[in-house]
């Protein structure tokens, strides 16, 4: 996330002082292309990598502050409490760079392993949390550091109202957040790659086209809040968690910050850098003392602070970056666009993949132009995201080939050839291209497995189970094997007892509660109820009104009393169900725990506590739940004395 020092500004002279530099920058950039101050003839690359600290329930653990006093300063804050990241030192792209890489990820991954499980959590990579609730992101949830406290202020302000999510894939999930903490569910692999200046707009724009197959073999996104959405659902979430674009009446061409793009690079990487700053106001600034004109006139490489800082705020999926190594400033582009995990062998696959992609295609086509429209590689980036190995891809003959036929028969032979004319180890290429060739054979992405293990779970003795047990076991079965690091096509699939732990009786009821809801208005003729009864097998249904509020509850009893006493006098006047329902309902937050939930219910004694977050209803818990709960915890008693 960049420099944590920065702030949200709000005094409109230090805003202008700050877009000064940032135009001097741009200036100082150009002078530095056209003079070759920026270093080439060499290739490096590199990785973020992006994590999520868990407690012992598989949930998102609030200790990243904790985990990282334990650590140097190789790892790094997030946005979430729940998230920590470390960054790869780069490597010089050939010989056994991509091993290299592997043992760096696992050296780095046992080190917060173990500073995470000093202090009482753990650690997973994964996309997006499966166990994440909407609760989670709270804004006492953020790391509490200038850097995001200033975004978060900075956004909303721009916004001008709640943030909205609405995304559609085998389920729907539409919501609105008050802050920017959506954001913080993505967890992400980041990859770096060094170009020269000149060679820049050739490889940024193959670097555009091949990320498609190769997020289409990474996908590892496939839930979030429980909702089966895109193959690689961070995509979307990342656009719609930091959109500022405010709705209104008329159709206006604004970009999101989010974006792929909209245009091919035709001469310099200024190009991107000139319309990010038109086209985004500033949303993060610093005191910068240095100009860079001054810097580059006494002989000294700036560090162009102002240009990163807004270029950390604009997230193009393939973003250009500026940085100085050792005293040399290079070009690099970053590749945002693949998830964690679900091993490092896997990350190091993908990695493998899109560089010798990149280099492939680099060496066979002088300029991609010729051979893709934008709007195609645009489309095919999409079609990946939602639909990972079953997108069909257009490719260069205007055909549209499926992912995996076209990763199998022309890409993969693509990238070998690329990485081994790189000077990459022949023994690393075969072992990490071998991973992305199982991989696409099995159709064994890391989203596939999660949505298999989770169909899986939900079937046989099984069918009872909520979906947030299914997610804990997720989880706990994606750190178990994990930490042997065998790639995600090899896995077994996750099973319901690998997630036992998730239970404790002092857990909120947010963790089981049905969010499965049948409502009526209380308008409605009392017989819908009686039917919804009938056909769902439930006891209880919530009454709402025309705001969406809970205003009563009907119950199987009231319904009875009624048929005994009262039905027959109103046979021909049908009886609307506010005249039956309960009216002072007996409700609960969603961070009630199991034992405040037990006695509200034994002392108000009532069967059900409609769970409810500003008078809306948004779960319901009843007597049934705590039985299916209290059976299963007392069958691990059992067991456990059994084996003592």
């Amino acid at each position: 996330m960049g420099d944590h020092s920065v702030d949200s500004y709000s005094d409109p002279q230090r805003l202008r002082r700050f877009m000064r530099h940032l135009l001097t920058d741009v200036m100082a950039l150009e002078r530095m292309i056209n003079e070759g101050t920026i270093e080439t003839g060499i290739r490096r690359i590199g990785a973020e990598q992006e994590l999520c600290l868990v407690d012992r329930s598989y949930r998102p653990s609030l200790k990243a502050d904790e985990v990282l006093a334990e650590l140097d300063g190789n790892f790094t804050p997030e946005l979430g409490r729940f998230n920590v990241e470390f960054n790869l030192p780069p490597e010089k792209f050939g010989g056994k760079c991509l091993s290299r890489m592997e043992a760096s990820f696992t050296r780095n991954m046992k080190q917060v392993r173990k500073a995470a499980r000093k202090v009482g959590c753990d650690v997973v990579m994964t996309g997006i949390l499966p166990t994440l609730r909407k609760s989670d992101l709270d804004i006492e949830n953020m790391m509490q550091r200038p850097r995001f406290l200033a975004l978060n202020s900075a956004l909303k302000r721009l916004r001008g109202g709640e943030f909205e999510l609405r995304l559609t894939g085998t389920d729907e999930l539409i919501l609105k957040h008050d802050n920017v903490m959506m954001e913080a569910c993505n967890t992400s692999c980041q990859v770096h790659f060094q170009v020269d200046p000149l060679e820049f707009p050739r490889f940024y724009n193959i670097a555009q086209v091949v990320t498609s197959p190769a997020l289409a073999a990474a996908a590892n996104s496939p839930f979030l809040f429980g909702r089966r959405l895109w193959q690689e659902t961070r995509i979307a979430l990342f656009q719609q968690a930091v959109d500022t674009r405010p709705t209104g009446d008329h159709v206006l061409d604004r970009s999101a910050r989010v974006s792929f793009g909209d245009r091919w690079v035709d001469d310099s990487i200024l190009e991107i850098f000139r319309e990010d700053i038109a086209r985004f106001r500033v949303v993060l600034g610093i005191d910068i003392e240095e100009d860079a004109m001054d810097a580059l006139d006494a002989g000294r490489i700036p560090k162009l602070s102002a240009l990163q800082i807004h270029n950390s705020t604009v997230y193009r999926w393939n973003r250009p970056c500026y940085g100085v190594l050792d005293g040399h400033p290079g070009l690099r582009i970053e590749n945002r666009t693949m998830p964690a995990g679900p091993t490092e062998v896997d990350e190091v696959a993908n990695c493998a993949f899109w560089f010798g992609l990149v280099a492939g295609m680099e060496s066979q086509h002088a300029d991609i132009r010729t051979v893709m429209s934008f709007d195609t590689a645009k489309s095919n980036f999409l079609a990946a995201s939602r639909l990972g190995l079953d997108a069909q891809l257009r490719w260069f003959d205007k055909k549209t080939v499926p992912a995996r036929d076209l990763i199998l028969r022309d890409l993969l032979p693509l990238a070998r050839e690329g990485l081994l004319n790189a000077g990459v180890f022949a023994g690393d290429v075969d072992r990490y291209l071998g991973v992305i060739e199982e991989r696409v054979t099995t159709g064994r992405t890391g989203s596939q497995w999660m949505l298999e293990s989770f169909t899986a779970m939900g079937e046989g003795e099984g069918a009872q189970a909520k979906v947030t047990e299914r997610m804990g076991a997720l989880v706990a079965a994606t750190m178990r094997r994990q930490e042997a690091n065998q790639p995600v096509h090899t896995w077994d699939l996750a099973t319901l007892p690998e997630g036992a732990s998730w239970k404790s009786v002092n857990h909120r009821i947010e963790q089981y509660m049905s969010t499965e809801l049948f409502t009526v208005h209380e308008d409605e003729v009392i017989d819908l109820v009686a039917n919804v009864m009938d056909w769902q097998h439930i006891r209880h249904v919530p009454v709402e009104d025309d705001n969406g509020k809970l205003v009563g509850i009907v119950s199987y009893r009231s319904l009875l009393r009624l048929l005994a006493r009262d039905l027959p006098h109103h046979r021909d006047n049908p009886v609307p169900v506010k005249d039956v329902m309960a009216r002072n309902v007996v409700t609960c937050g969603p961070r009630t725990t199991t034992l405040e939930a037990i006695q509200l219910m034994r002392s108000r004694k009532v069967a059900c506590l409609p769970v409810t977050v500003d008078g809306r209803l948004v779960g319901i818990v009843s007597e049934r739940d705590f039985l299916r709960v209290a059976g299963e915890l007392l069958d691990r008693q059992l067991a456990g004395e059994a084996s003592a």
